[in-house]
């Protein structure tokens, strides 16, 4: 191990990373995302699909992020570099690193321009600003808020700017620090808001919503949803969890860490349904009306209901506050990067990096207005930045990971990273060996749209698919550990 890995911060304490990771990936894909493709893909059978694909690809993709960057002490560049040179394998890999770094600051540079519609709708909520009778004007309200570069570039510079700040300030001062209040203060305000719904009379209709089961009402869409949401919703193959794993202890449990994370992020998205669905349902709304539920169904139901603009300023103080502990986290692999390879501060390294986020970002930002025209094969700067990381990068990136870890690395570095006895050791094995490529291939090929992939989706199928590759992978594995560490 290098001077450099030995000297490198480190949380003060499980919980810290614990919470920093949580804050990764309880975003807005939790509170904004979670609750709406709940909705439309029939609530209780879509969330218990969704936790059968936490558990099978979800935490073993990302113990296995957390055990790589413990064990490389570096950004990801510089933690798989050292990983790999460490098995004797080909520099090549370290390209997953550059991938998974490239992928977090993309994500950013149109995540912030998502970030800023919670605070300008916090503002918004103080200000008395979202007065409409009808969705249609809530719609016309989002439209206006988008169609002023100004605006729009306010808010986005405003979360960029804060993101920066909390970031320069370092892992324990800044990032350790803002999450150890932000996301208990999440979890309380969602409390608030689970006890506001249970006396807005739709609160029983929503946890049968939620937790009522009908397998008959799951689509093989909704099975995709579930799958695509359990592997994007954990952060994973950006960057940023790999790069919080460098800072772990050594002494912390990768397991017991990565399922509290694992079960923090599910309970937080839960509960959001619990704190959303009560108001949309007592208001005769429906569940299943998309994107729109946060930006337009919500703040209509909060304006008709006793106490409802307290609680909506409530509401999208969590939003917004979920969406920094997100941000921080997709601009640190980069931060972290800068100051092991470039010999600058981190203050530096963190305003040089927002500058370069805010110049990217308001090209993204600009998509929504004056850039409204400028497309390229049909989609604008903000649409080619989540389709590029979404549907490209971030499948190929965990696909890559796995199968680093599954066949070309030395058993021995997960061993030591992990800690498991044999036999959780060869079901986690098994795991990113088979069952997590699967799924992710799966992602991929729907997200591509090369083919579709519903016949797949039925337990026979999926399951002769795994066994059928399981026995490929087992008799060909000699000859594939050679053909990848080549």
């Amino acid at each position: 191990m290098t001077t450099n890995q030995q000297s490198r911060t480190q949380w003060l304490g499980r919980w810290g990373f614990i919470l920093a990771a949580t804050g990764s990936a309880v975003g807005l894909g939790n509170i904004w995302k979670f609750p709406y493709i709940t909705g439309e893909f029939g609530g209780g059978a879509f969330v218990l699909v969704y936790l059968a694909c936490i558990l099978a690809v979800g935490v073993p993709v990302m113990m296995t992020e957390i055990a790589l960057g413990r064990r490389g002490r570096g950004s990801p560049i510089d933690a798989i570099r050292r990983v790999v040179s460490e098995s004797g394998r080909g520099s090549a890999w370290s390209l997953l690193g550059w991938m998974a770094m490239l992928a977090g600051f993309m994500i950013l540079s149109f995540y912030v321009v998502v970030a800023g519609w919670s605070f300008s709708y916090l503002w918004k909520m103080l200000s008395g600003g979202l007065a409409a009778s009808s969705v249609e004007e809530m719609a016309a309200i989002f439209g206006a808020n988008n169609a002023s570069p100004l605006n729009l570039g306010f808010w986005s510079t405003l979360v960029t700017v804060a993101t920066m700040v909390i970031v320069g300030k370092g892992v324990q001062a800044g990032i350790e620090k803002s999450v150890s209040w932000m996301m208990p203060g999440m979890v309380v305000m969602l409390l608030i808001l689970i006890g506001y719904g249970v006396f807005s009379g739709g609160f029983g209709e929503a946890v049968r919503f939620l937790f009522s089961f009908d397998a008959g009402s799951l689509s093989s869409e909704g099975m995709l949803a579930a799958l695509g949401h359990a592997f994007f919703t954990l952060s994973l193959a950006s960057g940023a969890i790999l790069t919080y794993g460098s800072y772990l202890p050594s002494r912390a449990s990768i397991a017991r860490t990565t399922l509290a994370v694992a079960l923090a992020d599910t309970l937080v998205a839960l509960m959001a349904g619990l704190a959303i669905f009560p108001v949309i349902f007592a208001n005769g709304m429906s569940p299943g009306s998309g994107p729109g539920l946060i930006f337009m169904s919500l703040p209509l139901a909060f304006q008709a209901m006793p106490l409802g603009t307290l609680f909506g300023i409530l509401f999208f103080v969590m939003l917004s506050m979920a969406a920094l502990t997100s941000s921080i986290s997709m601009v640190e692999a980069t931060v972290s990067w800068l100051c092991d390879n470039k010999g600058i501060s981190r203050r530096t390294a963190s305003w040089g990096t927002g500058i370069v986020l805010w110049l990217v970002s308001t090209l993204a930002m600009l998509s929504f207005n004056v850039g409204a025209d400028w497309t390229l094969a049909g989609k604008h700067f903000f649409d080619w930045l989540d389709y590029l990381t979404s549907r490209w990068m971030m499948p190929l990136g965990g696909l890559g990971m796995v199968l680093l870890a599954g066949f070309v690395l030395k058993n021995e570095t997960f061993r030591d990273e992990l800690g498991l006895s044999a036999g959780w050791h060869a079901l986690w094995l098994f795991m990113v060996r088979y069952v997590s490529p699967l799924g992710i291939l799966v992602i991929f090929v729907d997200a591509l749209g090369i083919t579709r992939v519903e016949f797949a989706l039925h337990w026979p199928w999926l399951l002769a698919v795994l066994v059928a590759i399981t026995l490929v992978g087992e008799l060909a594995s000699p000859r594939l550990r050679r053909v990848l560490g080549s």
